[in-house]
Order: C-alpha cells, then structure tokens, then sequence
C-alpha cells in the first residue's frame, strides 16, 4: 500500500509573500519510484478554464529514502482569493512517479496570511 503525506512545520498552512514554507515529505510505496518530486504552485477554480502555475519544483535526489526536508520562499504573487466566478488557491504536492502517489497540501498566500475575499458582483 502507498502512503505519502506532507507536514508542514508547525502546521501553518497561512503565508504572506517572502516567507519560508518548511516541513517534511514523507513516502512508503509498494515499489521504488522512478523519482519524487515536490512543487509549490498555484491554481484557479470556477467558471472557465483552469490555470496552474508551477512556481517552483524539488526533485528529492534519493528515491530510496523515504522523507527528506524541504523549504520554499513564497513568491510575492499571486494573492490566494476567492471570488463569486473564479478562485486562486496554492498548494503543495508531491509526485512519486512509477508508483502512483501523490499527496497535496493547501496553503493561503497573501499579505495578511489571509484569502482575499472578493465577494459578490454587484
């Protein structure tokens, strides 16, 4: 069975701009990956098509192991918002590839740590 899980230190999950995101990954899978990766993005839900960001990718250089530390910057945008048609969420995922894992980890990106609420349109 293929367990993966991201930790974040100290369970934040709410980032403004030019902070460090920390933590561990951690995998066991049935078979050896033919590598693991792990990426920071961003990504819109709603009405339309969606768009994802990839801001930074971590390819881990021993597939063997099974947890390693990382650490990220948070970029200065774009800002975690919702809105009435369209919102923009980050996360973190990591992809063991060859075994068929993933695991994903939702973060708030904005000045005040907070989602920007646009509410309704008026």
């Amino acid at each position: 069975m293929n367990q993966v899980s991201i930790s974040l230190s100290h369970g934040r999950q709410n980032y403004s701009p030019g902070e460090r995101i920390s933590g561990t990954v951690q995998w066991t899978l049935s078979e050896i990956p033919s590598s693991v990766e792990l990426r920071l993005f961003w990504y819109t839900e709603g009405k339309g098509d969606q768009d994802v960001g990839i801001v930074e990718r971590k390819v881990l250089s021993s597939v063997q192991q099974s947890s390693s530390e990382f650490e990220f910057v948070v970029p200065d945008g774009p800002y975690s918002f919702s809105g009435t048609l369209i919102s923009l969420s980050w996360a973190l995922e990591l992809v063991c590839e060859g075994a068929d894992a993933v695991a994903r980890e939702t973060l708030v990106v904005s000045p005040s740590g907070a989602e920007v609420n646009l509410g309704a349109a008026d």
